[in-house]
């Protein structure tokens, strides 16, 4: 395979995309791919890159700074070149103004105004030479020069500089190297690397690989909890529906059942919902269940938890609703009420507000209301005790 340029992946990254032999290729590409740990071989391709490099690396960045020191100078006799035309310019504007008959004064103004203008521009390529040359580096002298010759050594660290980026490492690696080969036998955890040079020099590595254990697959933590709040409200079965409700997956990515969350409930030692005696005061019962007791309809039920008459309880979205079954919520739910109860559009007139705003006040306990279940008039039943205007503001 080819070095990298400015691939994202690593150079061990890439050779482990390398296919097996005798392995089956499906559009020249592998069926399945070769996993290597990434951190040896890269760590050998570089030691072997910068061992390399060190007798030439200084003295090709040294001919480098030459190279460029000479280009600075083309550069800079460039601008040189650009003063002197400057000021022949200045020069030739001035004697043409000196020229002019003086009488003839629209044509010395316009001479005159270009002798400034040439004068400005000496100026301005003056300013320029100078800055240029400021910035112009400095000739290494030939004593430094032996000396930077003898710290081959920290090239290595010039390689694990932070300012060195990934681009540039693969850049110099595709300098120098044509391709590279590796086997790897994973019953000794050991790989062979062969690489090729530029001019077809080769050198062989042989490295000893970590042995590498499958990484731990486990639910998220964010689910688990979740599962610690239900399993003391719902069995293993509503539980499971809740979590596919909110499209979450095992670690595995499939759907919850009741056998997986008893499984995944036993793992982490969550105890199992039990429920409670059937009768005693304030139980929470489903809404289905409520519905028989109270003698109504789940759908009575639900509208009225809707509209806020009832409370509910829910641990989570998705999760079924519960009934809190006391006293005064059955006591809510019989099958008469007295003269003082009126339905809800006769309460409307009699208190002069809209059906929300009555719901409203039984919400905040202003009103009573109870929920008839015989006569010819079944339904939500309000308290009305007179008109009072100063309590039941329309506008409130």
């Amino acid at each position: 395979m080819r070095p990298p340029s400015a691939h994202p992946l690593s150079w061990s990254q890439r050779l482990a995309r390398l296919p097996l032999p005798g392995q089956v290729l499906v559009e020249n590409r592998g069926v399945y791919c070769l996993n290597i740990g990434g951190i040896q071989i890269d760590e050998a391709v570089t030691r072997t890159f910068v061992a390399a490099l060190e007798p030439a690396g200084l003295a090709a960045a040294l001919a480098a700074a030459e190279r460029l020191e000479a280009e600075r100078e083309v550069a800079l006799k460039q601008w040189r070149l650009g003063v002197e035309r400057a000021n022949y310019e200045a020069q030739r504007a001035e004697r043409r103004y000196r020229a002019v008959d003086p009488d003839n004064r629209l044509v010395a103004r316009g001479l005159e105004r270009d002798w400034e203008e040439r004068l400005r521009a000496v100026e301005t390529a003056k300013i320029e030479l100078e800055r240029r040359e400021k910035q112009r580096p400095r000739v290494i002298p030939q004593a430094e020069r032996d000396r930077l010759l003898a710290i081959g050594p920290d090239l290595a660290a010039v390689w694990n500089a932070p300012t060195t980026t990934p681009r540039d490492r693969k850049e110099l690696l595709r300098t120098l190297i044509e391709d590279v080969t590796i086997k790897v036998d994973r019953d000794k955890a050991a790989a062979h690397l062969a690489l090729r040079w530029k001019g077809g020099a080769l050198n062989e590595i042989d490295l000893t690989l970590p042995r590498s254990r499958p990484a731990t697959v486990r639910t998220d933590e964010d689910t688990i909890a979740l599962l610690r709040r239900l399993a003391a409200h719902y069995p293993d079965g509503v539980i499971a529906g809740v979590l596919n409700r909110q499209e979450r997956a095992t670690a595995y990515g499939h759907r919850f059942t009741a056998g997986r969350v008893g499984n995944l409930r036993r793992h982490w030692g969550i105890p199992c919902f039990e429920p409670t005696p059937c009768g005693p005061e304030g139980e929470l019962l489903t809404i289905k269940k409520a519905a028989v007791v109270l003698g109504v309809a789940p759908s009575t039920i639900h509208r009225l938890l809707n509209d806020g008459i009832i409370a509910g309880e829910q641990p989570t979205p998705g999760a079924p609703w519960r009934i809190r079954l006391t006293k005064d919520l059955k006591d809510r739910f019989n099958g008469d009420a007295g003269k003082d109860f009126l339905p809800m559009r006769e309460a409307m007139r009699a208190l002069g507000v809209s059906r929300q705003t009555v719901l409203q006040r039984v919400k905040r306990g202003e009103l009573a209301a109870v929920h008839v279940m015989r006569g010819k008039q079944k339904g939500l039943r309000i308290k009305v005790i007179g008109r009072q205007s100063d309590l039941f503001d329309p506008t409130s």
